[in-house]
């Protein structure tokens, strides 16, 4: 019996098809740090940033990769969690969890931030304290509840925000192109040496951008057929960003320069290719990209909890389902309560500093999952050539990285794992004094 096999009913409804699935993890992918990271790389690694997001891309398609041979071997919810719980046992599980929800809980929480931050540029008032707050909550409120009402409604909310995105995205791409291509860009040359810890840290940055796919793997147990769609749906992601993003830096250091140092380079080349209206136009493009962003989450995370407590490492209430809709509505509620209380507190560049050391952790704990899983099950239904090459080349790639990301900073993260450890010493507490009852009665008989 496969992995994957033998599983209950869970009262979840399988009507996620193969294109909603990539969907799903293109906006669970393309987040606000597209409108605002390119300026970034280009300052790090020059002239030579195209190429370098292009080498970075491939770098986190290895991961990606993995990712889709251990996803083809699943079709219940869960995503990372069950993938690191059925390959190396519950503790592992357990950290990854808590981790994952970490990651992806704060990640939405400062992108409702910057939801707030660009409509400023329309309603200046929203910064205060209590219209501020009041739209910070209705912006969870209302995708909470699109969720909770069904996951086919969620699914269409979310493909509508991905065609609105791409689209935005796509104006700002063509109209830039278009001026490159009629006149002299600012692309100077490269510098003849670039040092290697730039490039590692330019690696980190798109690293985060590529972030985030993960979640979108979480709701498996409402995908109409998980192991065929999971790996399109990831290599649809992979191709399809990773053009989006290798043209939007060719656009910023064509127009910009090499040297772009603004903090919002998308609004700068749509000001300079589209006039005054220009910087309007990639608000909008923000505001779309970054509720889209926060649905995206909202279908997928909660799919984590839900999945625990299947497994019974989370109380009975985390995998209660409404008759009605067919949704996890507990989870869904939860984590729409962890975001708005992050969101008061939370920014991008805490984002930043959460997200990217949990990530590069259970990317890595996936890659070796891999091949575990293959001397455990025997062939999977999408299996990567190379033998252990590639999966051996993701966890070079977690561990290479994770010497750049700045952990002084991290330090929930740290908490964060200490609270998994007590998480699992609770559970094997649990189990144990359940399991001594049951023998007494057993022998008793």
């Amino acid at each position: 019996m496969g992995v994957a096999d033998g599983a209950e009913s869970t009262g979840l409804v399988r009507v996620i098809g193969r294109w909603s699935l990539a969907a799903l993890t293109i906006t669970s992918v393309l987040c606000s740090g597209v409108f605002g990271l390119p300026a970034t790389f280009a300052g790090l690694v020059g002239g030579y940033s195209v190429v370098g997001v292009f080498i970075a891309s491939l770098a986190m398609g290895i991961i990606m990769a993995c990712f889709a041979e251990v996803s083809s071997r699943f079709s219940e919810a869960g995503g990372p969690y069950l993938y690191a719980r059925v390959s190396f046992g519950k503790l592992t599980g357990v950290l990854v969890a808590w981790l994952l929800y970490l990651a992806q809980a704060a990640a939405p929480a400062a992108n409702v931030n910057l939801f707030v931050i660009y409509l400023a540029e329309f309603w200046p008032a929203v910064l205060e304290p209590w219209p501020r707050f009041l739209m910070l909550s209705l912006l969870v409120a209302a995708l909470t509840i699109i969720n909770v009402a069904g996951v086919r409604q969620g699914t269409i909310a979310n493909n509508v925000f991905t065609i609105v995105k791409l689209l935005a995205l796509a104006s700002v791409v063509v109209a830039g192109a278009v001026m490159v291509l009629k006149q002299p860009t600012h692309i100077q040359p490269a510098a003849t040496h670039v040092p290697l810890r730039s490039w590692l840290q330019a690696t980190v940055f798109v690293a985060f951008l590529f972030g985030g796919f993960e979640s979108a793997l979480a709701p498996m147990g409402e995908a109409k057929d998980p192991r065929r769609d999971a790996g399109f749906a990831l290599f649809a992601t992979l191709i399809g960003c990773g053009v989006i993003y290798v043209l939007i830096q060719w656009v910023v250091t064509a127009i910009l320069g090499s040297s772009a140092s603004t903090q919002r380079p998308l609004a700068e080349v749509a000001r300079i290719t589209m006039g005054n209206h220009g910087a309007a136009i990639v608000a909008v493009s923000a505001m779309v990209s970054v509720y889209g962003y926060l649905g995206a989450k909202l279908l997928g995370m909660p799919r984590v909890t839900f999945s625990l407590a299947e497994q019974g490492d989370l109380p009975r209430i985390f995998c209660s389902v409404s008759r009605k809709f067919h949704t996890p509505w507990f989870s869904i509620l939860l984590y729409a309560v962890v975001i708005w209380i992050l969101a008061g507190i939370g920014s991008f560049a805490w984002n930043v500093s959460l997200s990217v050391v949990s990530r590069l952790f259970y990317y890595g704990v996936v890659c070796v999952a891999v091949m575990v899983l293959r001397a455990r099950e025997g062939p999977a239904k999408f299996r990567l050539p190379g033998g252990p090459l590639l999966p051996l080349l993701g966890v070079a790639v977690c561990i290479v990285l994770a010497t750049q990301v700045d952990v002084r900073q991290s330090n929930i993260v740290c908490l964060t794992v200490l609270a998994a450890l007590l998480h699992w010493t609770w559970l094997r507490t649990f189990r144990r004094e359940k399991e001594i009852p049951q023998r007494a009665r057993t022998g008793s008989q």
